[in-house]
């Protein structure tokens, strides 16, 4: 392994630079989250690693394309199976280590409690070392994990550590070698030191051999931390602890010394590591089912975006788990092209398009493969949404002057390198209304060269300017009212879906007139 240069030292391995994190701890969840469903993805991730608090750092989007190449690297490195097996196999170490220290604190007898305590110690000394040993080996190549390897191997060489170690080591032989005889006789326990009797048990297996009859049946259970300890065995402690004080007395001393043993860069390191790890967890579930994913090329400062075969996270894990296809699709904006204006037929999965786009550039801006063959994204500094809701009776406001509010709050806040999702908006006036104020608005989204996309029952939008791409929801070309839920690239052709339909059904002015004539 090849020295790692000062500017190299490790910081983090979720954040590239100190810099990079913005205070993420403290990020509320975006109001975007629930619009784009990415709260339901967010809770899919994380599910059964509540102790480790993620979901902030999939609230702080990066700001800056060095950050996220920083995270694709080590994304890249844990697709190696063995290294990822090994960081998992750390994790999990340092996840007993805390229910031994769980266990230690909940203890109400003194020595139980240091002893789990010290087993805590040796459990991460042993994962610290071992973690160590499977990185040189498996020698991994991103910037991240290479920091990570050079400050291991510096702290496991440090004193502290080291004398750590071996205290631990020196404790727990001493505890091994430990031998005592229990006298219990008329309701009365009396301990005495072990005086190097004779171990008869190989004796009785011996003995009963010859009555073996296939594998035996292990009866022995393991000792568990929650399992206990009542009265009777702590007072058996306590004697025999007052029979090896040169064994409790530096075991009492050890556990006060070291109440906070583990190193805050390890600490870090095991939580920010589950980020990686959830994802490629949460991730596999779609591989599986022959779905894909790609490392997007990020843009700050080139508006031309696409993706290849996207597919919205939230609904494809409705999909996958109940064993049906999920739809993908494509889409392009290149050069002066800002916008996709997005219709057809209700239900034709339009706003699952419109959570795609927008669950891509957060995804992307979070340093994660995004669903897809491949992609390029913008890397914005905002992502808005005005997505359609249930009028709110208690701010005595209509329905349309909360959407304008609304409007006028994401207005507000936009800046050139914003990108706004919209959704059927405008749905609660006349269509005149509506088309005159959609106009209003597109033309600011225009003016702020925004990147756009837009869900509406107006085709009219469709054509208003020429940096606007009309998509529409195809139906299947023998039976308008059936959806294929693939989003096209076509000029909006509402009408044209809506004779079909009267076509399928005899509705047509023609077939109607002569009926009647009939």
């Amino acid at each position: 392994m090849r020295a790692t240069s000062p500017d190299e030292r490790f910081q983090s391995i979720l954040f590239a630079n100190p810099g990079d994190s913005g205070g993420a701890d403290a990020r509320p969840e975006p109001p975007c989250f629930r619009d784009l469903n990415l709260d339901q993805v967010v809770a899919a991730i994380k599910a059964g690693r509540d102790e480790y608090n993620l979901q902030p750092f999939f609230y702080a989007p990066l700001t800056n394309v060095a950050a996220i190449e920083y995270r694709h690297d080590i994304m890249r490195d844990l697709e190696r199976k063995a290294l990822f097996q090994s960081i998992k196999a750390f994790s999990n170490r340092l996840r007993d280590m805390r229910q031994l220290l769980s266990a230690s604190e909940k203890s109400h007898y003194k020595y139980q409690k240091e002893r789990w305590h010290l087993n805590a110690v040796a459990v991460y000394c042993n994962a610290t070392a071992t973690l160590l040993r499977d990185l040189r080996r498996l020698n991994p190549a991103s910037r991240g994990l290479r920091g990570f390897l050079c400050f291991l191997t510096e702290y496991t060489a440090s004193v502290p550590f080291t004398a750590l170690r071996q205290e631990t080591e020196q404790l727990l032989a001493g505890l091994s070698g430990i031998r005592y005889n229990l006298l219990i006789c008329d309701g009365r326990v009396t301990v005495s030191p072990g005086a190097g009797e004779r171990d008869y048990s190989a004796d009785v297996e011996a003995a009963f051999a010859k009555f073996k009859q296939g594998a035996p049946r292990d009866y022995l259970l393991e000792y568990r931390p929650a399992s206990g300890m009542n009265h009777v065995a702590a007072a058996v402690l306590e004697f025999v602890a007052r029979l090896n004080p040169d064994v409790f007395t530096p075991l009492l001393a050890f556990c006060e010394r070291h109440k906070d043993f583990v190193a805050q860069t390890v600490a870090d390191f095991d939580r920010e590591i589950q980020f990686y790890i959830a994802w490629i967890e949460y991730a596999d579930r779609f591989k599986q089912a022959g779905l894909k994913f790609c490392y997007p090329r990020m843009l700050d400062d080139c508006k031309n975006v696409s993706s290849r075969a996207g597919f919205d996270l939230a609904l494809a894990g409705k999909l996958v788990q109940e064993h049906k296809a999920v739809v993908c699709n494509d889409f392009a904006l290149n050069g002066s092209e800002r916008v996709c204006v997005v219709t057809g037929p209700n239900q034709g999965g339009k706003t699952t398009f419109a959570r795609t786009f927008g669950q891509l550039h957060h995804l992307a801006c979070l340093g994660l493969p995004v669903p897809g063959i491949e992609a390029q994204l913008f890397l914005g500094d905002h992502l808005f949404t005005h997505f359609e809701r249930l009028e709110d009776i208690t701010n005595l406001r209509g329905k349309l002057r909360d959407d304008l509010d609304r409007i006028r709050h994401i207005f507000d806040q936009a800046t050139p390198n914003s990108v706004i999702i919209m959704n059927e908006v405008f749905s609660s006036t006349t269509i005149k209304d509506a088309v005159y104020l959609s106009k209003q608005i597109m033309a600011r989204i225009l003016q702020s060269d925004l990147l756009c996309v837009w869900v509406t029952f107006l085709d009219e939008l469709a054509s208003f300017d020429n940096r606007i791409v009309s998509l529409v929801a195809a139906v299947a070309p023998d039976n308008p009212t059936r959806r294929t839920y693939k989003i096209e690239r076509k000029p909006a052709d509402g009408c044209a879906y809506a004779l079909a339909i009267a076509a399928q059904y005899g509705l047509t002015p023609a077939r109607i007139q002569e009926r009647i004539r009939r």
